[in-house]
């Protein structure tokens, strides 16, 4: 973006106004038909949608800047922000209260399942564009290409549903919680060792590469364009990337509080494809997964009432209007074939592997190693694993890898 275009950007109100009245009445129906809570949820949601959208906040991209190009500015917010979560939700959980409120935390069995659904979870993110989180906000700004990554998540995390008994019977050596093992003082204390070392190694790589070390303390920004107030930079963004982190940490802890659980972003996809099955004819509901009692109610209720689901339309609605607010709400109308193919194949990949993985980038990652839940670790590690493998097969799809060319279609 050139100079000039960066200064002519402006709220666009016919994206803006819209998304507005779907924030703010939105809540106001939900306050009407449930109850304050979902509506404060569903707003939640909105504010967690506006700060991926403003901060840019996406796995996909930061793993493979590092992995390709050595730059690790994304991966150290990441780092920060599971910092900052780990100092909220760690205390909580050892007390099993927040203000009061009981709270529990994003644990899950250390297993083949976890190693396997995130090494493909990593590789589709790679195809599809982005990872869970990434493809709300950017199918909220307007990403056309998204949408299909989207459908076909919800697709693939439903088949996983059909599989999810067998890969349960596969070896596991069970729910492996950091805090029960170290204690509180201990499971912090190793959490911020680990943080710490990855961010060192990060940026011992990027030195050595590129002489110069990037952390997220200042917004991107066209080269010649002015530097914006912080009045604007507020209203159009882009926002600096520690920005990001930060008020991502604190809303999943505003999460804990308000659900009782951590922000997930996986199963509401999981839910979005066994509503359009059932609607479709499909007996899912005699599927052994949604026998089981949490997915039974919420395949039995509306799709307003699951917090995941919910959480999920406000992050849409949320992107929506910081994207407007931006002056950035621009859907494409033609999308290349083989993008389509990667965002097809992605998309499975990412909702099969979500499943087996007891979460995406945000339930088992983000939430998982906030809780000290060691399967969160693994899903960190067996998806960075299939990010190198996706990153190597994205020019074959047409999409660019730094430092690579895109393979003539």
């Amino acid at each position: 973006m050139s100079a000039s275009q960066h200064a002519l950007l402006r709220p666009d109100w016919r994206a803006a106004g819209p998304a507005l009245v779907l924030v703010a009445g939105g809540a106001l129906y939900l306050i009407q038909a449930y109850d304050g809570r979902q509506a404060a949820l569903y707003l939640l949601g909105g504010a967690l949608g506006l700060v991926l959208f403003r901060a840019a906040f996406g796995f996909a991209s930061s793993w493979r800047a590092f992995l390709f190009d050595g730059r690790g500015a994304g991966l150290r917010a990441q780092m920060l922000m599971l910092a900052v979560a780990s100092a909220i939700f760690l205390p909580a959980l050892a007390q099993g209260t927040l203000f009061g409120q009981p709270v529990g935390g994003a644990l899950a069995p250390v297993g083949l399942s976890v190693l396997l659904g995130a090494f493909l979870f990593g590789l589709g993110m790679q195809l599809g564009g982005a990872c869970a989180s990434g493809t709300l906000f950017t199918v909220g700004g307007g990403s056309t290409n998204m949408v299909v990554t989207l459908v076909f998540f919800a697709a693939g995390s439903l088949l996983g549903t059909a599989h999810m008994p067998w890969w349960l019977e596969q070896p596991s050596f069970g729910t492996i919680s950091l805090l029960k093992i170290f204690g509180l003082t201990g499971a912090l204390a190793l959490q911020f060792a680990l943080f710490a070392a990855i961010v060192l190694a990060s940026v011992l790589i990027e030195r050595k590469r590129h002489g110069r070390i990037g952390f997220g303390f200042t917004a991107p920004a066209a080269p010649g364009a002015p530097r914006p107030s912080l009045v604007r930079r507020l209203m159009l963004g882009p926002w600096p990337l520690l920005w990001g982190a930060v008020l991502l940490a604190l809303l999943n802890g505003a999460t804990l509080y308000l659900a009782g659980h951590p922000w997930n972003v996986s199963f509401g996809y999981t839910l979005w494809g066994a509503k359009a099955a059932v609607a479709l004819g499909a007996d899912v509901a005699a599927w052994d997964f949604w026998t089981w009692r949490y997915p039974k109610r919420a395949l039995a209720g509306g799709l307003l009432e699951e917090t995941t689901s919910l959480m999920n339309f406000g992050i849409l609605a949320g992107a929506f209007l910081a994207a407007g607010l931006a002056g950035r709400f621009a859907p494409q109308a033609r999308i290349p074939g083989r993008v389509v193919a990667g965002a097809v194949l992605g998309g499975l990949l990412m909702g099969y592997g979500a499943r087996l993985a007891f979460g995406c980038n945000i339930g088992a990652l983000f939430s998982g190693i906030a809780s000290g839940s060691l399967h969160g670790w693994l899903w960190f590690a067996a998806a960075m694993a299939g990010t190198a493998i996706g990153a190597f097969l994205r020019p074959s799809f047409g999409l660019a890898v730094e430092g690579r060319p895109v393979s003539p279609g």
